[in-house]
This record gives C-alpha cells, structure tokens and sequence, in this order.
C-alpha cells in the first residue's frame, strides 16, 4: 500500500501520518504531510548526505524517541542544526536554515514509502543565497 491511499484529515485537509527514522532505530519520528513532494538540493552537504527535503512545520513533526541520542552539525552561519544519530550517523531530519524551527525530513528515511510516491523537484543549493526564495 502507497502512503498516497493512507489520507486522514487533519485542519479539513487531506493529510497523512508518516513515520522513519534512522537506520540503527535509535531515533524515530513521525509527520502530518499534506503534499508528496520533496527537493533534491545540490548543495555541498546535501550532496554528500543524499538527503532528499521534505519540510514540516514543527505542529506536525512528533521526535517519537532517540532525542538524547542525536548529535548537531553546524557550519557557515550555524542556522541549520543538522542533526543526525550518534550510533549509525544517519540524518532523518534537521532543522534548515531556509525554515528556521521547522523540520526538514529525509524522505529516504521514511517507512515503507517509495520514492515513486514523491514528486521530486530539483533545487539549485550552490547558489542557495540566489534560490531560497524559490522554496520559502
């Protein structure tokens, strides 16, 4: 079954209750989504981590358990909190800079989901400075 067949209502919209987290399971979290699409960025740390966006305002993100076993990355101008497990090293969500307070989900840390349920938009993060508007 495809995340898109599991909608609840949430505010009188259509919305649905994901959950992931990291590959060891030290940290589990879960989400109120209302739109299948995340953002391949090309920044420097994206590219490396693989990560693909998701972003969640913080009334619909739930840390189900792992807090005390997270560990925060910080660079440049130290507004991302780039938070990822302190046993397996995997980043399932952060705080992005472009949406302070908000969380910025990984969609390949989701459970069972497929990427083929996400429609996937590229996003120019070498030049973030010049594009973030595009994504506010």
């Amino acid at each position: 079954m495809l995340y898109k067949d599991i909608i609840v209502m949430v505010n009188s919209h259509s919305s649905v209750v994901v959950q992931g987290g990291c590959h060891c399971g030290a940290v589990r979290f879960e989400a109120v989504i209302d739109k299948f699409e995340a953002i391949d960025c090309n920044c420097s740390i994206c590219r490396k981590k693989g990560f693909l966006h998701l972003l969640v305002p913080p009334e619909n993100f739930t840390l189900i358990k792992g807090e005390q076993m997270l560990t925060t990355y910080t660079f440049n101008t130290h507004t991302a909190q780039h938070t990822f497990c302190s046993v397996c090293g995997i980043h399932s969500f952060y705080s992005p800079r472009s949406h302070p307070g908000w969380f910025d989900i990984n969609v390949n840390c989701l459970d069972p989901v497929t990427l083929s349920d996400f429609e996937i938009k590229t996003f120019d993060g070498q030049n973030w400075e010049k594009n973030v508007e595009k994504i506010r």
